[in-house]
C-alpha cells in the first residue's frame, strides 16, 4: 500500500475516432489538451494532469492501456521490483509518452496492459481556462456535461480471484467490497491504491474472452449534475443504456451511456465516502442480494452483463 497513488489515465481505442473524440468534447464536456499521431489526449476540468483519457484511432474498441502514477520515484522502483519479481507478463520501460515521463508497463493475466510513472506534466490552463480560484487546474467551464474528475474504470476476466492476486501483488490494492457467487467464484471486486472507495473494478466475464473492458467513469460534484446530463444526452442522440440510478455496491449514483463506437462510459456521483479504516475488512455481497437489482430495486439491464468492448463477433 501507499506505493501508488491514484488512477492517472486510461487510454480508449475508437475506430469511429472523429464521431467519439466530438462526444468526449462537445457532449461529455471533456478539454482536449492536446492530439498528436492518432491519438486525442482529454481531461476533465478539475483534473491536474495533462490528461485523463486518451483516446486512440484503432481497428476495433476497448481498453489500450490503464496507467497509475507512483507516489514517488522510490515508490515506482519498489513496483517494478515487486512486478519483474511477481511472474506476471512484463512489457518493460516506454519512454516519450505525451504528458509523462518513462512508463513502466505489465499485464494481469487477462490481457489488460498496466503502467506505472511518476514524473508527470501538470495542466497549464490557457487565458481562456484560466479559474478564479488558484487552487483548481481549470475554470468550470460548463460545457456539455462537464464533470469534474476521472473516477474509476472497470475490466472484464474469466477469474476474478486471480485478478485480484494480480492486483494486491503488483499495484498493492485492497479490496473494499466484493461479490461471493453461490458456485464458490467471485463475481466481482473493487479495488482501491488510496483512501477513494475504489479505482477499479473487475466482473466477471461472462464472454470466456480475454482484454475486454466494461466502463469508464468521471465523477460530478452532485446528483443534479447526472440528471442534467440524462437530458444532455437525450438532446444528442446518445443511447442510454440504464440510468440514473443508484447501486447499492459501493452506493454510487449513476448513469450509463455507449459513445459512438459502443465503449460503455458512466457518471457517477459517489459522495464524500472514503475509506479511512486502516483495518478495513471488505463487504462481501451474496449472489442472492446482488440478484435483488440496485439500491432501489430496479433490476440490472441485461446488456450490462453482455455488452463489453471489444464486442465479440458482431457488435452487440
Amino acid at each position: 500500500m501507499n506505493d501508488i497513488a491514484h488512477l492517472g489515465h486510461v487510454e480508449l481505442y475508437t475506430d469511429q475516432f472523429d464521431a467519439s473524440l466530438d462526444f468526449f468534447t462537445r457532449v461529455y464536456g471533456l478539454t482536449l489538451t492536446e492530439q498528436v499521431a492518432g491519438s486525442a489526449y482529454l481531461r476533465a476540468f478539475d483534473d491536474y494532469e495533462h490528461h485523463s483519457l486518451k483516446l486512440t484511432q484503432h481497428h476495433t474498441t476497448g481498453v489500450g492501456h490503464i496507467a497509475y502514477r507512483a507516489a514517488s520515484q522510490d515508490a515506482l522502483d519498489r513496483r517494478v521490483a515487486a512486478i519483474e519479481a511477481s511472474g506476471y507478463e512484463v512489457l518493460g520501460w516506454v519512454d516519450g509518452e505525451t504528458g509523462h515521463g518513462r512508463a513502466f508497463r505489465f499485464k494481469d493475466p487477462f490481457n489488460h496492459t498496466f503502467e506505472i510513472y511518476w514524473d508527470t506534466e501538470r495542466y497549464e490552463a490557457p487565458d481562456a481556462e484560466k479559474p478564479a480560484l488558484k487552487n483548481i487546474a481549470q475554470r468550470y467551464h460548463g460545457r456539455g456535461v462537464c464533470p469534474r474528475r476521472i473516477d474509476h474504470l472497470n475490466l472484464l476476466a474469466t477469474d476474478v480471484s486471480e485478478f485480484r492476486r494480480f492486483m494486491e501483488v503488483c499495484l498493492g490494492s485492497r479490496v473494499t467490497e466484493m461479490i461471493q457467487l453461490d458456485n464458490g467464484r467471485v463475481g466481482g471486486a473493487w479495488f482501491t491504491i488510496n483512501n477513494k472507495t475504489y479505482d477499479l473494478a473487475c466482473t466477471e466475464e461472462h464472454a470466456n474472452a480475454d482484454g475486454r473492458f466494461h466502463h469508464l467513469t468521471y465523477a460530478t460534484d452532485q446528483r443534479e449534475d447526472i440528471l442534467r446530463a440524462a437530458d444532455i444526452f437525450l438532446e444528442n442522440g446518445v443511447h442510454i443504456e440504464t440510468g440514473p440510478h443508484k447501486h447499492g455496491i459501493q452506493g454510487t449514483f449513476f448513469l450509463y451511456v455507449w459513445e459512438p463506437a459502443g465503449n460503455r462510459i458512466e457518471l457517477a456521483n459517489s459522495g464524500a465516502r472514503l475509506i479511512l479504516a486502516p483495518d478495513w475488512k471488505p463487504v462481501i455481497w451474496t449472489e442472492t442480494e446482488r440478484k435483488k437489482g440496485q439500491a432501489w430495486g430496479l433490476k440490472t439491464i441485461e446488456t450490462f452483463h453482455t455488452h463489453g468492448t471489444p464486442p465479440i463477433g458482431p457488435k452487440d
